[in-house]
């Protein structure tokens, strides 16, 4: 089972893509929004030194933007 987390915000058009992308495939994932979150915000830029969105975590690996080729390397 992949750990997937999908870190958006409400304006970003490349999250929905991700989002509709690993609906698609069929992959389960949990969103942070981090517009609405700013605790996951900070910790976010601290974990990958990132601002943008969207960020995924892909079982401890991350995706930075909306990269589909990454996401089906990481996936089991």
């Amino acid at each position: 089972m992949n750990q997937i987390t999908v870190y958006t915000t409400n304006t970003c058009p490349y999250c929905v893509m991700m989002k509709n992308f690993l609906k698609e495939k069929g992959l389960p994932f949990k969103e942070v929004n981090v517009q609405q979150d700013p605790i996951a915000a900070n910790r976010l830029v601290k974990t990958t030194g990132q601002m943008g969105v969207p960020q995924t975590e892909i079982n401890g690996q991350w995706v930075i933007g909306f990269d589909p080729e990454r996401v089906l390397q990481l996936v089991k």
